[in-house]
């Protein structure tokens, strides 16, 4: 009897997981993120159809060096090393492909300067999995962020 139960749990379980109505509203990812490293924060917007995000907070946000606000000093263009990271669009281009995801949008980190092609998948209104990768979606890295209330 204890088996049948259990069996006829899973399968309520799983036919009630399956037919749950997925979110639909392509602008549930627009919102401020804390980011995986918890070292910035990241204001996704909606302009037009496409989603971008902007580095709005850091958590050390000037030069240990010089006391003066962080620039881009890693990007491979040397006309660009003298922008503000504070302000600076890292995220440009998704567009909501439906089920949670954004998808062929390109995301720059200023740690390394490198853009990345990168995937976002809000896993509940509150989780976020950002995915960057070269190439193919299996060649990259995944961050969870945060939503900040």
């Amino acid at each position: 009897m204890t088996l049948r139960w259990l069996v006829a749990a899973i399968v309520l379980v799983t036919i009630q997981t399956a037919y749950t109505p997925k979110n639909t509203n392509p602008d549930a990812v627009v919102g401020t993120w804390l980011n995986g490293t918890k070292r910035g924060h990241i204001q996704i917007y909606k302009q037009g159809n496409k989603y971008f995000g902007k580095l709005i907070w850091l958590k050390d946000p000037n030069d240990p060096a010089t006391n003066k606000p962080k620039t881009d000093t890693k990007n491979p263009n040397p006309a660009l090393r003298n922008r503000a990271l504070m302000g600076l669009d890292v995220m440009k281009g998704f567009i909501y492909d439906g089920d949670n995801v954004w998808d062929e949008g390109k995301i720059y980190n200023p740690e390394d300067g490198k853009e990345y092609s990168c995937k976002m998948t809000l896993k509940n209104a509150n989780t976020l999995d950002v995915r960057g990768f070269i190439g193919i979606s299996l060649l990259g890295k995944t961050q969870t962020w945060t939503k900040v209330q």
